[in-house]
């Protein structure tokens, strides 16, 4: 208490509000994995995380894609057309750029880029003590706060299962262990039509634990993306009949010097490029479909029944037949989120569920990443009371802080109930969260239970006849 000792007037400001719970972003994803570069105005940023906000940034910071070779046959018709006899497409190792790609054109914003090397190694690496890989990435994300998501789309590239097993898993032990971050995947071999034999392999993959911080997306998409050509047009290859007297033969030259020998070839062979298209893992658009969703409705709304954007189809064409047992599965009790192509609708997300998909708690991703963004925003909001005394001054200051934003969250929909007091509790006191040895230890509990809007995952309409009455 001040002292006064001059006769005056004095003023002193009471604070009589609560503490408020400032919200933490709940969609700002890590990408892991390869670049064409990685450096910033002269500063390596191989195994550091770094924040963009645009395709443009990642292309200053990052680079481009890897121009792969791209190879083409063609003959010439009697009328002086020409015909594609083959059309050999790249095998792409890398596929970061057209991710992002997705990732942006999808309603994706800011996010997070974690180089693990360039374009001349041998492949795609999970990485060991000697060798940098997707795992040391992951490892560098660790001491990252910001990042809700973590995305790897080449995981799908690794060169066998049990890498892929081991990164997976990996992930959900982070997921878990920090519990403010959330995993997408993409099935291994997401491109191949999954028996049951090859959905229970799958499946295997995720391990049993921490399946609540995870969720998996099948098939493949055939993206409206083409392939790179590289800005010299010397990465692709067209072997085209000779000029020459006959006999026949033939002559391969690159595109950029085709165009200053023939240019209706040349033109049509840039005509047939555009006409090929990358096939990508559907996790990067489907994280662009979580940001876009987190802004315009809510974390609490599941990113499902959505359309995904520079989709042509997906590479394997589910029914309900296929879904059933993707969505639900009474043996391992992971379930596998489907895109699926819909007449009229175009290609849509069209499923919402955790790898935990048989827990009641937790089956919806959802209601796991809108308690990822309360806790992690009340923790981080509460930081304040640490070492204030533990009486009930600063119970009643916590109680109103936390009561005040889940009200908010009720007045938006996230959470379900009549009145308040229906959709949540807070409690936090002596003989109800707390007895006397809590106090004399230093501990103050708080008990928060929210009741979560929940998607409605099945729509059942029940007809029957009415009998006359009048």
């Amino acid at each position: 208490m001040s002292t006064y000792k001059t006769p005056g007037v004095y003023i002193k400001e009471i604070s009589t509000f609560p503490p408020s719970v400032a919200e933490v972003e709940t969609a700002v994803p890590a990408f892991i994995g390869y670049t064409e570069k990685a450096d910033k105005n002269g500063d390596g940023l191989t195994l550091k995380p770094t924040k963009i906000f645009s395709l443009r940034e990642y292309e200053q910071y990052f680079g481009g894609p890897k121009d792969d070779e791209i190879a083409l046959t063609v003959s010439e018709k009697d009328d002086g057309s020409f015909n594609v006899e083959s059309f050999v497409e790249p095998t792409l190792k890398y596929i970061m750029y057209f991710s992002l790609k997705m990732f942006f054109n999808n309603g994706g914003g800011q996010c997070y880029i974690i180089s693990v090397g360039d374009y001349t190694g041998t492949g795609i690496e999970i990485g060991t003590n000697t060798k940098v890989g997707l795992k040391n990435g992951l490892d560098a994300l660790k001491n990252e706060d910001e990042p809700t998501l973590i995305v790897i789309p080449e995981s799908i590239k690794l060169s066998t299962t049990a890498s892929y097993e081991a990164l997976t898993q990996a992930v959900l032990l982070q997921c878990n262990t920090l519990q403010d971050r959330f995993a997408v995947f993409d099935i291994y071999k997401g491109g191949e039509l999954l028996d049951p034999a090859a959905q229970l392999a799958n499946r295997a993959f995720y391990g049993n634990n921490h399946l609540k911080y995870g969720a998996t997306y099948y098939p493949f998409l055939k993206t409206s993306l083409n392939y790179a050509v590289n800005e010299g047009e010397t990465n692709v290859k067209i072997t085209y009949p000779s000029d020459a007297e006959p006999p026949a033969t033939t002559k391969t030259d690159d595109l950029k010097t085709l165009n200053g020998v023939n240019t209706a070839l040349y033109n049509f062979v840039l005509g047939k490029l555009k006409e090929r298209f990358v096939v990508l893992p559907a996790s990067p658009a489907v994280v662009g479909v979580y940001a876009s969703v987190d802004s315009n409705r809510g974390v609490w709304k599941a990113p499902a029944n959505v359309s995904l954007a520079n989709v042509i189809e997906p590479v394997v064409k589910i029914d309900n037949a296929i879904q059933d047992g993707l969505n639900v599965d009474a043996t391992t009790g992971k379930s596998i989120n489907a895109i699926r192509s819909f007449m009229g609708k175009g290609t849509l997300v069209w499923g919402a569920r955790t790898l935990a998909g048989n827990d009641n708690e937790w089956r919806y991703i959802p209601v796991r990443r809108f308690f990822n963004m309360v806790e992690e925003s009340i923790r981080k909001s509460t930081y304040w009371a640490v070492f204030e005394p533990n009486d009930a001054n600063t119970w009643t200051k916590i109680r109103g802080m936390i009561e005040a934003y889940l009200t908010q969250k009720w007045r938006d929909g996230a959470l379900v109930g009549a009145t308040p007091d229906d959709a949540f509790f807070v409690r936090c006191g002596l003989g109800i969260t707390m007895d006397s040895q809590d106090i004399l230890e230093g501990r103050l509990n708080v008990e928060i239970g929210m009741a979560v809007a929940r998607p409605a995952e099945f729509i059942i309409l029940k007809f029957s006849h009415k009998l006359q009455t009048s």
